[in-house]
């Protein structure tokens, strides 16, 4: 059995984490659908800097784009729509079909550089859903405080969102309450909630990054009651968003929604390939499996999850445990509240600089494309 199909069982999607024009145009993207059950690719600016600085797949397009007189981030964002289209199409059989369980969607980002502008986040996702104009994509947008009203927003008007970078549970509280606002608020206006899908990614790897290094620098100084918490942090945080998710997603207020034809806003597990080379590569996808959740996986991730992968239903066990390793922070010095707001400030700069370094790479392009289509004249 292929552990990637067999998940399927216990109601989890797995989603890739990674797009490019090649996996789209060899055949590789539709061969995962077919064969191992894919439903859902997710992309963000490292992703689309990998794929456009790192290869010669798309210079044919921005040469002609520069020789039409497009900005580098005009064709950057042409490049993204594009490949988000082909990849929407290949899902498009499972979207419409009556076993899509929300999934069959594509996500393409706003521009990091949009983190902190509400009205500037709004403008941009409704021009990429304009821009793509497929029913399964879906439009990224941080989970920041300014993010959450351009949610409400998005998800008012009917647009599928992909709330990104989100590190602690207030702040997961928070986007739930944008999403069921949005659809109370589209609700009000006598429209269908019918179709609107949403996903809260819950950031894994990066606060065990963080976090544990602190944790053994306690051992270290004498305090062996941190010894447990090393490397249980992240998981231990969304067991409990997923004690959350059906707390939330649950009566009277939720309820008058679904009658309306609403879907929950699943939870996402993102950031799950291991960063800690003491950690076995598949801790964050074998630990959190359980139904009505997505696990977006990068390819090498997935790729070992297919040769070895064990599955079973792990999200809801040792919940008690895990509010025991959250409770017990604080009284080591560690304040989770602090700690996740610095995550999500390191984690808007880490999609600010590769979409930098992309706009850099497509300019340079760009550049040398004009100048050769200048020195022709």
């Amino acid at each position: 059995m292929n552990p990637l199909v067999d998940i399927r069982r216990l109601d989890q999607s797995l989603w890739l984490d990674f797009i490019s024009r090649q996996i789209l145009q060899n055949g590789e993207l539709k061969a995962r659908i077919d064969n191992d059950a894919l439903r859902g690719v997710t992309s963000n600016p490292a992703i689309f800097e990998k794929a456009i600085g790192g290869s010669a797949d798309y210079d044919d397009t921005i040469k002609e784009q520069a020789r039409q007189g497009k900005s580098a981030e005009e064709i950057y964002v042409g490049l993204a729509v594009a490949d988000v289209q082909a990849a929407c199409d290949l899902f498009r059989p499972l979207y419409d079909s009556k076993d899509n369980s929300s999934d069959g969607y594509v996500s393409l980002e706003v521009s990091p550089r949009l983190a902190h502008d509400t009205e500037g986040t709004v403008a941009e996702a409704r021009q990429l859903w304009k821009d793509v104009a497929r029913p399964n994509v879906m439009i990224k947008v941080p989970a920041t405080k300014e993010g959450l009203p351009a949610i409400r927003t998005l998800i008012s008007e009917g647009i599928n969102v992909n709330v990104t970078l989100i590190f602690g549970l207030e702040r997961y509280r928070a986007v739930t309450e944008a999403f069921i606002g949005g659809l109370e608020d589209r609700a009000k206006t006598g429209q269908s909630l019918a179709r609107i899908d949403s996903v809260a990614s819950f950031f894994l790897s990066r606060i065990d990054v963080l976090i544990d290094p602190m944790l053994e620098k306690l051992v270290a100084d004498g305090k062996a009651e941190a010894q447990p918490l090393v490397g249980e942090v992240a998981i231990a945080s969304a067991k409990v968003a997923y004690e959350m998710y059906k707390e939330i997603f649950a009566g009277p207020r939720w309820q008058a929604l679904a009658d309306k034809g609403a879907h929950t806003q699943r939870l996402l597990w993102a950031s799950t390939g291991n960063k800690n080379p003491k950690y076995d590569d598949l801790k964050y996808v074998e630990g959190l499996i359980g139904p009505k959740t997505v696990d977006t996986v990068p390819v090498e991730t997935m790729d070992l999850f297919k040769e070895r992968g064990k599955v079973a239903d792990t999200l809801e066990q040792g919940t008690d445990q895990a509010h025991k390793v959250l409770d017990a922070l604080p009284g080591l010095g560690l304040h989770l509240d602090d700690l996740t707001q610095q995550l999500e400030d390191e984690g808007v700069k880490k999609f600010i600089d590769p979409f930098g370094k992309l706009l850099d790479s497509v300019e340079k392009k760009r550049k040398q494309a004009a100048e050769g289509a200048e020195a022709l004249k």
